[in-house]
């Protein structure tokens, strides 16, 4: 037992000496960020353990939270960097991230909202709410293990721009194909080893009938189901989501293991039960295929997932002296 505990405390310090290079430098104006950003900025409070002890809490008492914030983190980071600006709300005059497509059925928002008022109250117009949302989602994934499972580099910047029309060619969809999925992971400096990697937050979470409905009863436009799915489990779907959809019909994202963070969505793909056209996609290039024949390892895709997280937290972020620290996390400072 202390011997697994002194290698993970070994890994662990690895990963952070090696990404202390890398951190923050995503594609775009990276840069800049470190670890304890706010030890010396917030003396009367521990950012890390504010989120922290929050997050839990909310975990705690509601286990499916810990998807929605993950969630919420990648789709800030997808839409130009991880800057908070999925955070913004509508304007008389702009429709912002948060009301587009994809982005409607994001939650997780007011826990972002009691952490800023917290950090406000004690700590005033110093920590991001791009760096709350990074941390909250780190916390929420980490409290299943009561350890941290990645290390969150801060200082992050908030934007003051929120569109919903960057949303749609931004944020990859569940119906793409693998050389589309690619592409978008590309221009946000993640490579293909990233993508499988971080599909894998799919093992937590769910979904909605609506978005695989075409998957199930209209793949090619003549009333048939996708035949890269495992027949049985397309029937299971069909019992699920029985014709004509019902949209409210809550679908688990890695079956029978929705709550818990490991590596049973990599087995559910390699036997053809990824739930999305997106997650099938993973198997149609070879070299993505054998990466996630790998991941079915839970230690090799715990170390992995973690190094592509800080690669993630470190797209396009603001630094310095770009973008702004709002004091309220869902309107831009005046």
């Amino acid at each position: 037992m202390r011997k697994n505990i002194l290698v993970l405390l070994v890994t662990y310090i690895l990963l952070v000496g090696c990404m202390a290079g890398a951190h923050g430098q995503g594609h775009g104006k990276g840069g800049g960020l470190k670890m304890k950003y706010y030890q010396n900025l917030c003396r009367s409070v521990s950012v890390e353990d504010t989120v922290r002890d929050i997050v839990w809490s909310k975990v705690s008492a509601d286990p499916a939270m810990a998807a929605k914030l993950l969630r919420l983190h990648y789709h800030d980071c997808f839409v130009r960097g991880c800057d908070g600006s999925i955070l913004l709300d509508p304007t008389q005059n702009t429709t912002t991230e948060k009301t587009a497509g994809p982005n409607r059925s994001i939650s997780g928002y007011e826990v972002i909202d009691e952490i800023k008022t917290k950090l406000e109250a004690n700590c005033p117009g110093t920590v991001s709410c791009a760096d709350i949302v990074a941390l909250a989602a780190r916390d929420a994934v980490s409290f299943q293990f009561r350890r941290e499972m990645w290390p969150v580099f801060t200082g992050r910047k908030d934007g003051r721009v929120s569109l919903a029309s960057d949303v749609g060619g931004n944020l990859p969809s569940a119906n793409a194909n693998f050389t589309t999925l690619l592409n978008q992971f590309g221009t946000k400096g993640l490579n293909l080893n990233d993508l499988v990697i971080l599909s894998g937050a799919h093992t937590i979470g769910i979904s909605h009938c609506t978005l695989i409905a075409r998957r199930l009863y209209n793949f090619t436009g003549v009333g048939d189901a996708d035949p890269s799915l495992d027949l049985t489990y397309a029937q299971t779907l069909r019992n699920l989501c029985p014709n004509p959809i019902n949209p409210s019909t809550a679908l688990e994202m890695d079956p029978n293991s929705s709550l818990s963070f490991d590596s049973d969505y990599y087995q559910a793909l390699n036997q053809h039960k990824g739930l999305f056209v997106s997650d099938a996609a993973l198997l149609t290039n070879s070299q993505s295929a054998s990466v996630a024949k790998r991941l079915e390892n839970q230690k090799l895709f715990f170390a992995q997932f973690a190094q592509s997280m800080v690669k993630m937290g470190g797209v396009e972020v603001l630094t310095g002296g770009q973008g702004e620290v709002r004091t309220n996390c869902r309107v831009i400072n005046s």
